[in-house]
């Protein structure tokens, strides 16, 4: 009998994955254009290496790393540079991206050489080549948490199967379709690292990707995976680690410092695709989902897909008065269109109903947010900072460890945009550190 692991603290929501879970990944083919933001990883956007009215190859590089932390982009279609400028994004406001018109003519693409039996720095300088970062939604370039400091061992490299937002089902059908990829991009981060021992971490409402890993992982002696309980945050990584392996990163600190490196699905079978086949980071799949959607799915799609394109393929827009979000209904980013593209940390589109409940009512002093918040922070006091405005206090009380999850809100019988509040004075302490 597995046994069934969990965290402190967290919620439990209605998961809506039904919609989406049974139905296999689709490829879509290339839109017309692509729209390439080049801030797709955290630190420093890359730089473009391309100009107006160049032609590009599919795979190619457009852009490239500047600085220790940045990636390298790739040209998502074959075709010409139409642009370089603003374009909308989710994440904000406009920022600088590149425009290809896609050549339907060409189908050839520029691909890296496949490594048989690559050294712990050649997969680090394959990832950089490829583009890899976390797909989970943070951005991470890969090749540098698969460089930990010098005086960090890790023991556990760790694959989040978790996948615990609400509609989101990219990781669930990746597990099911491309397990042997994935358990294989384990084995790369292992390798990378030092680890000893990999773990695959699976939400118990994922039961058949749980039995089809474990069955392909059964000769594996240093990989194991692992049933954790239904519930959310559960994908988080100080929350994982607690669950795992119970050991507690300390406030500000890194997985390393607890000896692992933890790794989205999406991430470790793109890792394994550029290893091995030599394919860079061109596309991605996305969980399209909602109210109203007559043809649901998992779509594999071109970085820098505009959006309408997602929501075509699955039917196009229901009627009446609807909320469009990025991501996964808890953490996502709510557009003002769908001209924004797909980027390498786009999860899920989803199309939601309009939310009416009266909003921001006088907090109750009731307990739930602090209940729930996996940090074990008191968001109804983090909150009031904000608002008051007294950063130092906000500091003091642990407001940079906020995990931006969104269960404070979610369980706020005042409405109170606590989150919202939160990431605001996170935003004003890096303000006044600079």
């Amino acid at each position: 009998m597995p046994r069934f692991l969990t965290f402190k603290g967290g919620v439990r929501l209605s998961e809506y994955k039904e919609l989406t879970e049974g139905r296999k990944i689709r490829d879509l083919p290339p839109p017309d254009r692509v729209v390439v933001p080049l801030a797709q990883n955290a630190g420093s956007p890359p730089q473009p290496v391309v100009e107006k009215g160049q032609e590009v190859e599919e795979g190619e590089v457009i852009a490239e790393p500047d600085g220790t932390v940045s990636s390298t982009l790739h040209a998502p279609v074959s075709g010409k540079i139409a642009a370089i400028g603003d374009y909308p994004v989710a994440a904000g406001p406009p920022d600088q991206a590149i425009e290809i018109e896609t050549d339907p003519g060409k189908t050839s693409r520029r691909l890296l050489s496949p490594l048989t039996d690559p050294t712990p720095d050649e997969i680090r300088s394959r990832a950089l080549e490829a583009g890899i970062v976390g797909l989970g939604g943070a951005g991470f370039p890969t090749q540098v948490k698969l460089a930990p400091p010098e005086d960090a061992e890790i023991e556990y490299a760790i694959i989040n199967g978790a996948e615990c937002e609400p509609f989101l089902t990219v990781d669930y059908r990746l597990m099911l379709e491309e397990g042997r990829r994935v358990i294989d991009g384990l084995k790369l981060m292992m390798a990378a690292v030092g680890a000893g021992e990999g773990i695959i971490a699976v939400e118990a409402n994922k039961m058949e990707a749980f039995y089809k890993l474990q069955a392909l992982a059964h000769r594996e002696s240093d990989i194991r995976v692992e049933i954790l309980r239904v519930k959310y945050p559960q994908g988080g990584e100080k929350q994982l680690i607690a669950a795992l392996l119970g050991r507690e990163v300390p406030a500000g600190g890194l997985p390393a410092e607890v000896g692992c490196l933890v790794q989205n699905v999406a991430t470790a079978a793109a890792l394994a695709a550029a290893v091995r086949e030599g394919q860079p980071l061109i596309e991605r799949v996305v969980t399209v989902a909602g109210s109203g959607l007559k043809k649901p799915g998992n779509f594999r799609v071109r970085i820098g897909t505009p959006y309408r394109s997602l929501v075509e393929a699955a039917g196009g827009l229901p009627e009446g008065e609807l909320k469009i979000v990025s991501g996964g209904p808890m953490m996502g980013v709510a557009l003002a269109g769908l001209d924004e593209p797909v980027v390498k940390g786009t999860s899920g589109l989803l199309v939601l109903p309009a939310d009416h409940r009266p909003r921001n009512l006088p907090c109750l002093r009731c307990g739930d947010c602090l209940r729930a918040c996996p940090m074990g922070l008191v968001p109804s006091d983090l909150g009031t900072l904000v608002e008051q405005e007294r950063w130092d206090e906000f500091a003091e009380q642990g407001g940079r460890d906020c995990i931006e999850c969104g269960c404070c809100a979610y369980v706020c019988s005042s409405g109170r945009d606590l989150v919202q509040l939160i990431k605001l004075g996170k935003e004003e302490l890096k303000k006044r550190e600079k």
